[in-house]
């Protein structure tokens, strides 16, 4: 299966993104294709689903790590197939449909299109009690990096700076060089905290 999709957003038509990943091109089928207007032309990550049938293969994709689940979730009740599924995450939020299955609430979910009322009286069985979890998930993998990649470089930075200054104190390249790796090793961010433990190392070696 393929989970997600990393790579340049080259084309957002009506009901797709074409993901460029190393030259070969993903199409990938959204609820509202153009929440990645912003990113054309740049890298994107999207959360994929990957749809097999005897006839048909199709990806679809999620900027979001809750509407994938709540899209395999769809899949699962008797009368909805990928189409009414991604017709519900293109008008709501996970939270409001996840609330409204709780509280058993038929007449906000025949808003959707397709949706009559047997299929929400069997959304509502199927999948009451089975959502919430969706409402806690953890930060986005994409997040994650993002804020990992930025603490590197303002540790980066941190160290750099933190090698000159030591350097007009008068310390060696050489001395320098010996305690990186228990410098790299602690959370200190900024130069001074590099400095201050950088400097007690020295003074121990």
């Amino acid at each position: 299966m393929i989970a997600y999709i990393r790579g340049m957003v080259t084309f957002i038509h009506d009901n797709s993104v074409i993901i460029d990943v190393q030259g070969v091109g993903y199409e990938i089928i959204c609820a509202n294709p153009f929440a990645f207007q912003s990113l054309l032309d740049k890298e994107a990550f999207i959360y994929t689903y990957h749809y097999v049938r005897e006839d048909t293969q199709v990806l679809y994709g999620f900027k979001r790590q809750d509407e994938k689940l709540l899209f395999t979730k769809l899949l699962q009740v008797s009368g909805i197939g990928p189409k009414g599924a991604l017709a519900i995450l293109g008008s709501v939020n996970t939270a409001d449909f996840v609330a409204a299955v709780e509280r058993e609430d038929d007449k906000f979910l025949t808003s959707f299109p397709g949706i009559g009322k047997k299929t929400a009286r069997q959304v509502i069985l199927d999948l009451k009690g089975k959502l919430t979890n969706m409402l806690s998930l953890d930060t986005q993998p994409q997040d994650k990096a993002n804020m990992a990649e930025e603490n590197n470089k303002e540790f980066d930075k941190g160290l750099t700076d933190a090698q000159e200054a030591l350097k007009s104190l008068g310390y060696s390249e050489r001395e320098i060089k010996a305690i990186l790796p228990q410098l790299q090793q602690d959370d200190a961010v900024s130069t001074d905290e590099i400095i201050r433990k950088a400097l007690g190392l020295l003074v121990k070696s």
